[in-house]
């Protein structure tokens, strides 16, 4: 079943979708890209957003496959964190040249991914930071493409892009680490150059603070939302470099630490 199948008029489960899940759908779908969201339907709280979340994330495994990731992140060391799941073909390994029309702008960001090596199914006891870290196979340099569904990035209420899987468009995730666990993120240099010559370096640089501290949140809301971590799934922890919104043609390669380089062409 494709997503236009899916969104059809006629199809029954298209009705049970909430209007914003809908708009949302549509706009995937080719229709106009949103300027706003009526008031009536914008969430208002973080659960109605994930609410939202799941109505999209459940119409698109049809055409971008099952949910194989996460992105998390958080606006301060001491702020409750947010998170959207990923499907497969948002996901891209190694130095990547994305497709033509894959998204519709291209916000560069660089950031930290963590691979799983296990399961972290739900369980009557929440899971703790050690468990979580143990469960990690590999870390990895990694750029997310910030793209949107509506006219703009970053013109709408936050839980509004939160309810619009975070904003994301793509993640293109360099190869893997196993011997990590010496890497402390907030000290590490972080580095993202453009083909411009545009040129951030700077040593860590990620609002959440130690985005490990990410992970064990994570595991817990996955959890609970039915979508729990599981062995290969691999989650990005928050951009280190703020968003750069580039024009296409562009080349960005980041490197974060030791981890191995990746670079991303935008068509």
């Amino acid at each position: 079943m494709s997503i236009v199948d899916f969104f059809h008029p006629d199809h029954p489960e298209c009705h049970s979708l909430s209007p914003c899940a809908r708009q949302f759908l549509a706009v995937r779908n080719g229709e106009r890209s949103l300027s706003t969201l009526d008031a009536g339907i914008v969430p208002v709280t973080e659960s109605e957003a994930y609410d939202i979340q799941d109505e999209v994330v459940a119409a698109l495994v049809a055409t971008q496959g099952k949910v194989a990731g996460w992105k998390v992140g958080a606006a301060s060391s001491g702020s409750v964190p947010f998170a959207a799941p990923l499907h497969e073909a948002t996901l891209f390994s190694g130095d990547t040249s994305l497709p033509v029309g894959f998204c519709r702008y291209y916000g560069v960001e660089a950031e930290i991914v963590y691979r799983f090596g296990r399961d972290l199914l739900p369980r009557e006891r929440l899971w703790t930071l050690d468990e979580v870290l143990e469960a990690v196979d590999t870390v990895h340099t990694a750029i997310e493409i910030i793209d949107t569904r509506f006219e703009k990035p970053n013109t709408q209420p936050r839980l509004a892009h939160l309810a619009d899987q975070g904003s994301h468009g793509a993640l293109i995730i360099g190869e893997g680490q196993t011997a990590w666990h010496g890497l402390s993120p907030v000290s590490e240099t972080v580095r993202l150059a453009l083909s411009s010559g545009h040129l951030i370096e700077h040593i860590g640089g990620n609002s959440a603070g130690d985005p490990r501290r990410l992970l064990v949140w994570l595991a817990n809301h996955a959890s609970a939302r039915g979508l729990p971590l599981r062995a290969g799934d691999v989650v990005t922890t928050g951009s280190m470099t703020d968003t750069i919104f580039v024009p296409l043609g562009t080349i960005a390669t980041a490197q974060i630490a030791s981890l191995a380089p990746v670079s991303v062409t935008l068509p």
